[in-house]
């Protein structure tokens, strides 16, 4: 009974504190039971909540040290999360719980707030949705703060957190007027306080790019800050802005101030010190032996295993530095090979390699270095489009370097007698055979070396002893033994008594057969037949010549990439005097010989220069090049037989269908300005005109001409372009049926030998369309091949209604349309002229 009375009296009890602790009422007990219940409930689990997002984001953030660090990390700016979803669950988790401590006790009475635990509430709330970059509601937080409780002791921070905020909305120039008032205003704030508004400060001065009043308040802020992780990079900042103004003594004073905190910051920033210390060096006056030490010193310490990629990287440009290009290589790929996260160290990588490649004239390779420079590095900035162009001009000397090599390879052994022939292609299978042998030595080396460690580690207790020289220690010993054992043994089965004759006897027929077998496999993939290679040899002179021919105008292209394209006069000239040793075809040797007189020119070699313009001069004194030589001031005048000029007319000739003299004149102008860049145009323009006068399959021809001829220029693409898309929509010569058209035509055919008849009629028909004919019926005189032209009658929207035109016609007085017209649909026409199939259409009318 006592019991029972006892326990309902603790609950009487409880029941009573619970209504006397209302939110409604303004009591002691009140306003303490939810002011502990804010703080050690709710805000406590708020605020974990919080800092184990905001930890999270410190450590698992990518900064690039290649630019100015920010301030304050947050996620990409261009990230924005959707509705229901946060940047990370620790903020959603965080902010919940501000929320819940503000619906839950929050103590709004007579227009007062009286738990004094809500400002740590809605400061809580701002920073969540602040780190969730939900900014503008982070702002209403901040505000609210600002606006309900000016005795908060969290007012310097809300007014700090509310600029901040305003810098990420692009409110630059408001934050910064406002962190000036705060600063200017509150004379106690404290130290932490006045370290994080210095350091917005410094931001948003940042931002507005004004340097010098930056440096001023990241300075006040590394020196305040209690978080020795804030002051390493506050430092580190610093260090970069005195680089950005190229100031690199105080940059490097900073740079030290960063390394003596040692493990007190983050190792990141101590090694990324390091490397802007080592990007300030100066080679000439600073002692090299010291940088050396200090690179391996680096790349030594166990600590600094996670930073390889960079450090390898900056050993690299030391070794370019004092001239030890192979060393630079090596360490460029061994920074490489640490599958860096860091995609523009990756790309600084590859151009380096792109670059020394290019430098030492391997464009092959500097081209693939390239290609992966160009897949780590954005596409919309200025760097890579510079790159993806220096590639571009790439893509031809790689193209005529592999024909020129190919081709002198192949006339080399052209030009050799049998036995050269023999000796060189025996010592090619010897060299083949060695490297073979190597091969394999080396796969015996690795599979005893495995199978030795598999031994060590299945008995971990038979380690080989250091520097030990017995025989199954060393696995080269293990292979080499297997080898001899086999050339002398052969294949022996593991097994009792293996050298028993009738065995061994046994074993060699195996063997002798299995040689059999292997020498039969070799016969026949003629790997070591000198025959095999002997057949290949090219013997026809057509074929030959071919090949020669293909290897000139590789060199005379080379020559004028290097020299317009690569500005490597070098190699232009080795290029253009190398094809005229080799008896170039006579429409490449003049311009060789100019291009060359140019080249001595620039390189002020008079004795060349004089030989080659004495040679253009003398013996062809009537060309262009020579007039230009006699009147240099020519070359910037467009002459009227500039290449552009002449290809204009042409293209006028092209538009009044004058094909044939395109064709004939497009011959002429690509042999006399070959390698010229306009020749490619000329070409396609060729290309164009046979298409128009010779038909479908004749146009499908021609344009893999200039496709395979020119694959690397604006044409050449174009052709193939034109072969992928467009001729697999024109290569259907099949008519359609007239009842499926819509508009018809009138064809009047005229051979070539009635040019004035056809002449005459066409003025005739022009006069009477304009005066007794409806303005949608036009005429037209098209060329359909080389012995036929057509005067066409367009705009007919039935058959009917064509015929009776074509009846109309034979009253007109005097008149030559009395012959009988061609009835065509507009789609078949088109189709005529494309495949030039004018009697399959009149059979199909017949049927």
């Amino acid at each position: 009974m006592q019991t029972q009375v006892q326990k309902i009296l603790i609950l009487a009890l409880l029941v009573g504190v619970l209504t006397g602790c209302s939110r409604k009422k303004d009591k002691f007990l009140s306003r303490n039971f939810h002011a502990l219940t804010t703080e050690y409930n709710t805000l406590f689990n708020g605020r974990q909540a919080f800092e184990q997002g905001r930890d999270a984001l410190i450590d698992g953030y990518q900064d690039n040290f290649w630019a100015i660090l920010p301030v304050e990390r947050l996620e990409n700016p261009e990230f924005v999360p959707l509705p229901g979803d946060a940047v990370d669950p620790s903020f959603k988790l965080s902010e919940e719980n501000a929320i819940k401590a503000i619906q839950k006790h929050s103590m709004q009475i007579n227009g007062a707030e009286r738990n004094p635990q809500m400002d740590e509430a809605f400061m809580l709330l701002g920073k969540s949705r602040y780190y969730d970059m939900r900014f503008v509601r982070a702002l209403e937080a901040f505000n609210y703060i600002l606006a309900y409780y000016p005795a908060s002791n969290n007012i310097a921070q809300a007014k700090i957190w509310k600029e901040k905020t305003n810098l990420r909305l692009d409110n630059t120039k408001i934050a910064i007027e406002r962190l000036h008032k705060l600063l200017d205003e509150e004379k106690k704030l404290d130290a932490q306080d006045y370290a994080d508004a210095s350091a917005m400060l410094a931001q948003g001065y940042i931002t507005e790019n004004r340097i010098d009043s930056a440096l001023v308040y990241i300075e006040k802020a590394a020196f305040l800050t209690r978080k020795n992780e804030e002051k390493g990079r506050y430092y580190f900042i610093k260090g970069q802005l005195y680089d950005l103004i190229e100031q690199p003594q105080l940059a490097n004073a900073n740079y030290d101030k960063v390394i003596a905190l040692n493990r007190k910051s983050p190792r990141r920033y101590m090694i990324n010190a390091y490397v802007n210390k080592i990007a300030n060096f100066d080679y000439e006056t600073q002692d090299q032996e010291q940088l050396f030490e200090l690179l391996t010193d680096l790349e030594n310490n166990r600590e600094n295993r996670p930073y390889l990629d960079i450090i390898n990287y900056q050993f690299a440009q030391f070794y370019q530095n004092v001239g030890r290009q192979d060393s630079a290589v090596a360490y460029f790929n061994k920074s490489l090979a640490s599958k860096s996260a860091d995609k523009f160290l990756v790309s600084r990588n590859y151009l380096s390699l792109g670059e020394l490649n290019f430098d030492n004239s391997d464009y092959l390779a500097a081209g693939a270095y390239y290609d992966s420079t160009l897949a780590f590095i954005p596409e919309n900035s200025r760097e890579f489009r510079d790159i993806n162009k220096k590639r571009t001009n790439l893509n031809d000397v790689i193209f005529y370097e592999g024909i020129s090599k190919r081709n002198d390879s192949i006339l080399k052994l052209v030009g050799m007698n049998s036995a050269e022939r023999n000796t060189y292609f025996e010592e090619y299978i010897t060299q083949l055979k060695e490297e073979r042998a190597k091969d394999s030595v080396a796969a015996a080396i690795s599979e005893a070396t495995i199978a030795n460690n598999e031994f060590f580690v299945a008995d971990a207790g038979n380690q080989p002893p250091a520097g030990s020289t017995f025989y199954f220690y060393n696995p080269v010993q293990i292979a080499q033994g297997k080898l001899d054992f086999k050339s002398r043994w052969g294949s022996r089965p593991n097994e009792d008594n293996w050298r028993i004759s009738n065995k061994q006897g046994a074993f060699q027929e195996q063997s002798t057969a299995s040689g059999s077998k292997d020498l039969l496999e070799t016969s026949e993939n003629g790997l070591y037949n000198v025959k095999t290679y002997l057949f290949k040899i090219p013997s026809e002179k057509p074929v030959i010549d071919s090949i020669s021919t293909a290897r000139n105008f590789a060199y005379y292209q080379l020559g004028l990439i290097y020299k317009e394209k690569l500005k490597e006069p070098q190699l232009a000239i080795q290029r253009l005097e190398t094809l005229l040793n080799n008896n170039p075809e006579e429409r490449l040797v003049l311009p060789a010989k100019y291009n060359l007189y140019q080249l001595y020119l620039d390189q002020n070699d008079a004795f060349n220069r004089d030989k080659f313009k004495n040679d253009i001069l003398i013996n062809y004194a009537d060309t262009r090049y020579a007039s230009i030589i006699k009147n240099p001031e020519k070359a910037l005048t467009q002459d009227e037989d500039s290449p552009e000029v002449l290809y204009n007319n042409l293209y006028k000739m092209f538009e009044n269908q004058e094909y044939e003299a395109v064709l004939l004149n497009s011959d002429r102008y690509i042999d006399e300005f070959a390698g010229d860049a306009f020749v490619p145009k000329f070409e396609l323009l060729k290309a164009t005109a046979i298409g128009r006068y010779k038909g479908f399959d004749a146009y499908e021809e021609a344009l893999n001409y200039v496709a395979l001829n020119y694959p690397n220029q604006e044409e050449g693409k174009r052709a193939k372009e034109l072969i992928d898309k467009a001729l697999p929509q024109l290569k259907s010569d099949e008519f359609v049926a007239d009842s499926k058209a819509l508009s018809f035509k009138l064809i009047y055919a005229f051979s070539n030998s009635e040019e004035d008849i056809m002449k005459n009629t066409e003025d005739i028909l022009t006069a009477y369309l304009k005066e007794k004919a409806s303005a949608t019926i036009t005429a037209s005189a098209d060329v359909y091949n080389a012995d036929t032209k057509y005067l066409v009658v367009h705009g007919f929207k039935n058959t009917i209604e064509a015929l009776f035109f074509a009846e109309k016609l034979k009253e007109v007085e005097p008149s030559t349309l009395t012959r009988e017209p061609v009835l065509i649909s507009t789609d078949n026409y088109r189709i005529l002229q494309i495949h030039k199939n004018l009697e399959a259409y009149k059979n199909r009318e017949v049927e």
